[in-house]
């Protein structure tokens, strides 16, 4: 449910502020850039899961997000160019869903892209999804036993 209040709620960001409120163009397709904030949302939310088979409490829980949902912000390419990082960086970003968020986000509204350009992230974002829903759902079982 929080997954669609998000959803609702950059629409509403995307159509009436952006858009109507500050008159900046979007390029591209609304429809397109929610498709990819939808798989961004069920990626980081099974991250999220996956972190919270790891920690044991929610104190530590709290703690693991912010050491691991920080560096995953700064380094996706959002606050930098990507470009400027080491190439080590780069290619271990490419595990993480904002690297592929910010990468479709971009090219959707800031150059019009279409699904023929962005489906390689659409396919990293459920890939990525998959994983650690599939790893959440091991450790899970793992406790159960």
């Amino acid at each position: 449910s929080m997954g669609l209040v998000v959803l609702v709620a950059s629409a509403f960001s995307l159509v009436f502020v952006v858009h109507g409120a500050l008159g900046a163009p979007i390029e591209g397709s609304p429809a397109l850039f929610l498709l990819g904030a939808a798989l961004h949302i069920f990626a980081s939310t099974c991250l999220g899961i996956f972190l919270a088979t790891v920690a044991n409490s929610m104190p530590q829980f709290g703690l693991l997000l912010m050491m691991v949902l920080l560096p995953l912000q700064v380094l996706s390419g959002n606050v930098t160019p990507r470009e400027s990082m080491p190439p080590i960086i780069q290619d271990i970003m490419l595990a993480a869903p904002n690297t592929h968020f910010v990468q479709l986000s971009q090219a959707i509204l800031f150059r019009g892209a279409g699904l023929d350009v962005i489906w390689p992230q659409l396919a990293a974002l459920l890939t990525i999804g998959v994983l650690f829903f599939f790893f959440s759902l091991q450790r899970f079982r793992t406790f159960l036993r």
